[in-house]
C-alpha cells in the first residue's frame, strides 16, 4: 500500500478574505478551486471552516493566537525587506520583522486573516551568497548554516 502525502490544509474562518491574502499579498497562485477549498500550486490548501466543521462534526475555535502558535506555513522571497515593508502598510501583525536566525537565514513571521503564523524567509542561495560578501569561507558557512559543504559549493556555482 502506498499513502502518499499531498499538503497541509489550514481551515479559515473567511475563505474569500483569506485566497485575497495568499493570491493579492503573499502572491500564491490557485491551482483548484473548489469554493469551500482551495490548492495553491505552493503545495498548500485552505478550507472554509464552517463547510469544514460540516464535514467532520468537529468544531473550529475562533481566531485566537494560543490554538495556532504551534504551526506555520513557510515560504521564501528574495525580496523580504520589501515584503515587510508592503506588511506593514496593510497593518499586517508582526509576531517580529525581519531577523537572523542562528543559522544565518534572515526570516520574518506574521498573522494571516485567521491568525496562523506565516514566515517568509531568504532562500538559501541568497543566504549563502550573503555570506560570501560578507567574507565568509565555504567552510564557514557550512559551520554557521549546518549546509553541507557541496551543496555550498552548488550553489556558488
Amino acid at each position: 500500500m502506498e499513502i502518499k502525502y499531498v499538503c497541509p490544509l489550514i481551515t479559515v474562518a473567511d475563505i474569500v478574505k483569506s485566497r485575497e491574502f495568499y493570491e493579492n499579498i503573499l502572491k500564491q497562485e490557485v491551482e483548484v478551486d473548489h469554493g469551500a477549498n482551495i490548492a495553491f500550486k505552493g503545495g498548500f490548501a485552505i478550507h472554509d471552516a464552517e463547510h469544514f466543521q460540516g464535514l467532520t462534526g468537529h468544531f473550529i475555535p475562533s481566531k485566537t493566537h494560543s490554538s495556532k502558535d504551534f504551526m506555520e506555513l513557510y515560504f521564501e522571497s528574495e525580496e523580504i525587506e520589501k515584503l515587510e515593508e508592503k506588511l506593514g502598510s496593510l497593518n499586517i501583525e508582526f509576531v517580529h520583522g525581519i531577523v537572523e536566525q542562528p543559522w544565518g537565514q534572515r526570516v520574518m513571521r506574521f498573522y494571516d486573516p485567521d491568525n496562523y503564523i506565516i514566515e517568509v524567509g531568504e532562500p538559501l542561495d541568497a543566504v549563502v551568497k550573503r555570506m560570501v560578501q560578507e567574507g565568509l569561507t565555504e567552510e564557514e558557512i557550512t559551520e554557521k548554516s549546518s549546509i553541507p559543504l557541496e551543496f555550498v559549493q552548488m550553489m556558488l556555482k
